[in-house]
């Protein structure tokens, strides 16, 4: 069984929420890739819309945008995601994962592109509760 432990970025207010997505929802995140965009009802937020901002896996490898595909791979880098240089020019070889979810991922970043009618603490407590 596949669980993800979703980190929800609300722009408006500037916090984050965690809630862990498991079972068939779950299952419905694996192959979207980083810039996706699906509806909150899967990490129990209906009515709001999510993108898919980046993740990492079960060894803190961090999602990358430009690597396709769901596999670990050691690529070089100059900047961004996996690596940041200490001097210009500087690159290095470093792992990173693919910009697809996978069954090896442990956490996804979203962020809200669409507001619901409810508010995300409101939603989140209600399903901690049940």
């Amino acid at each position: 069984m596949v669980e993800f432990k979703a980190v929800v970025a609300d722009v408006k207010n500037g916090r984050t929420y965690q809630t862990m997505v498991s079972g068939q929802h779950a299952n419905r995140l694996l192959g979207m890739k980083i810039g996706d965009e699906f509806d909150g009802l899967f990490v129990s937020l209906p009515g709001y819309k999510l993108k898919i901002t980046g993740g990492s896996d079960k060894d803190g490898f961090p999602m990358r945008r430009d690597l396709p595909g769901q596999q670990r791979k050691k690529i070089v880098l100059s900047g961004g995601v996996g690596f940041h240089p200490l001097s210009d020019g500087q690159r290095r070889r470093k792992y990173v994962r693919g910009n697809s979810i996978s069954a090896d991922m442990v956490q996804i970043n979203l962020k809200v592109t669409s507001f619901g009618p409810r508010p995300i603490e409101e939603q989140l407590k209600q399903g901690e509760s049940e």
